[in-house]
This record gives structure tokens, sequence and C-alpha cells, in this order.
């Protein structure tokens, strides 16, 4: 009974946060838009019984998703802004994470902690902050203007590129600390092994040090890439009209078009995209775990 108790907690968790709210999200996708509250038909009545309906139901909001262009655009979109955004942390992320591990012992603890600092500061703050630093009369544009480096203000705000700018800088440490775990595990006797063998020091890195952290880059890929495919502030506050991403549509469905069974058909296609990663993410953890017993 014990062990049932403990087992039953997650479970009844998941049920209670994640089935149940997923079951109303698939059930309002099966419906149809209607001038009433809630927004949709048909809603369950005890009188007329289940069978009747699940009769009801549809899938006509799955079928305008692939007739309609703006849709499947929005998942390319968004796939390639969160590949790309992966990529970028990753190359911004890991040699943070190598002098993180290769600092002395007594400094670790305050990289670890300047690293998580962003996160004592609201999130909706830090993405406000930088739509006055990226803005053409921003702190950038200014701070290049004094230098003579540009003659005239850089348009980066409601761009890709600030988009990237406010996906990598948000995600960041969600890339650092597991490369960072990995490499300040790494035993430095394979590094001097390797030199000792003929391997320069740039060949001991790409042949020791980059194969034993790939646990922690496949990690923090997978924690960068699962939030910023669904993104929605930085997209709204820093891309603008421009970027087409399927979280603005989401939100554009809902709030402003009012069409929650459109609405609800494109998070549940969302959804079953990052199922891939996350189970890609939960085999990869376990294999990890398999080794290091």
């Amino acid at each position: 009974m014990r062990r049932f108790f403990l087992i039953s907690i997650p479970y009844f968790w998941l049920l209670a946060l994640f089935l149940v709210p997923f079951a109303i999200v698939l059930k309002i996708s099966l419906s149809d838009t209607a001038l009433a509250i809630p927004p949709y038909l048909p809603t369950f009545s005890w009188s007329e019984g289940i069978g009747a309906f699940l009769s009801q139901l549809d899938f006509e909001n799955f079928i305008w998703l692939t007739e309609d262009d703006l849709y499947w655009k929005a998942y390319l979109s968004s796939l390639k802004i969160a590949v790309l955004s992966t990529i970028f942390t990753l190359l911004v992320g890991y040699p943070i994470a190598y002098a993180m591990a290769r600092a002395p012992e007594e400094w670790r603890a305050t990289l670890m902690m300047m690293v998580i600092l962003p996160f004592w500061t609201s999130f909706l703050i830090r993405v406000y902050a930088w739509m006055g630093i990226l803005s053409n009369e921003g702190f950038l544009n200014q701070f290049l203007l004094g230098l003579g480096v540009i003659d005239t203000p850089l348009t980066i705000l409601n761009t890709n590129i600030a988009v990237y700018i406010g996906i990598v800088y948000t995600y960041l440490p969600f890339m650092i600390l597991p490369i960072y775990a990995s490499l300040d595990r790494l035993d430095g006797s394979l590094i001097e092994a390797a030199e000792d063998l003929g391997c320069s020091r740039a060949q001991a890195f790409w042949l020791v040090t980059i194969p034993l952290s790939r646990p922690g880059i496949i990690a923090g890929s997978f924690l960068v890439f699962i939030p910023a495919l669904g993104e929605f502030v930085i997209p709204s506050l820093l891309g603008g009209s421009g970027t087409l991403m399927i979280g603005k549509v989401l939100w554009e469905e809902f709030f402003s078009n009012r069409d929650w069974p459109v609405a609800s058909a494109v998070a549940v296609v969302l959804l079953l995209i990052l199922v891939i990663p996350i189970v890609l993410f939960q085999r990869n953890q376990q294999k990890q775990a398999e080794t290091e017993e």
C-alpha cells in the first residue's frame, strides 16, 4: 500500500493537471463555433446522453488547419525559429558552461548564482527591458552611434533578429546548467591522457570533452527547444506583427477571433508536435541515468 500511495501521487498530479485539461481542449477542438457562452457547441447534457453528445463532434477544425496556409506556415516558422534559437543558445551557452567548469572551485558557486540571477526578476519585465535596448532610440543604437560604428539607428526591434535575441537571452540558463553539470563531472585525467597520446588541446576538446558532455548538450537543447516552439510573449513584444509563430496565432484565435474550437485544434496539434522531443528527452535522461548506475 505504501508503494501504491507513492506511485499514485505523481499519476494523480498528471491526471489532474494534464490529462483532464487536455481532454477538455480536445473536446473543444471537435466542436463548432457558436455565439454563446461558452462559445462552442455542443455542450454535454445528461438528458441527451453521451451518445448524442459524441455524435455531434467532428474533425472539421483539424481539416481547416490543413486548408488554411496561415497555420502550417506558422508551425513551420515556429519550428525554424525554435531550431535556430536552440543552435544560437548552444553556441553562446557552451563556452560559458565550459568556463564555469574550468573556473577555480571557490568561484563556481558565484558564477552559478550569476547565471540563475535573472530568474529573480519577472520574465515580462526582462522582455520589456529588451524593447528599450533594441528600439531605434534604445541603448544599443545610442551606444553604437556614440562610438561612430553606425550613422543611422539600426532597425532591430519588431524583427526576427529581436526574437532570436530574446529567446537566447531568456532560455540561456536552461542550456548552461545541464552542460555545466556534465562538464563538472568530467574527469580531467582523460584530457591529460589524450594529450599524452599526441592530441593537441583542440583535438582533445573535440575528441574527449565534446562527446562526454553530449548528455548535457542534448538535455539543454531540449529544454530550450520545447518552450521556444510555443513561445508567445517574446514574438509578440519583440517580433511585432511581422513575426509568425504558432503561439501568437493561438492567442489571436482564442482572444481576438474568439474561435475556441480552431484555437483548441491548433493547441492539440502543437502538443502532438511537442510530444516527440519530450519523449526523446525522457529517453535521453533514462539512458543517462542507466549509464551513471
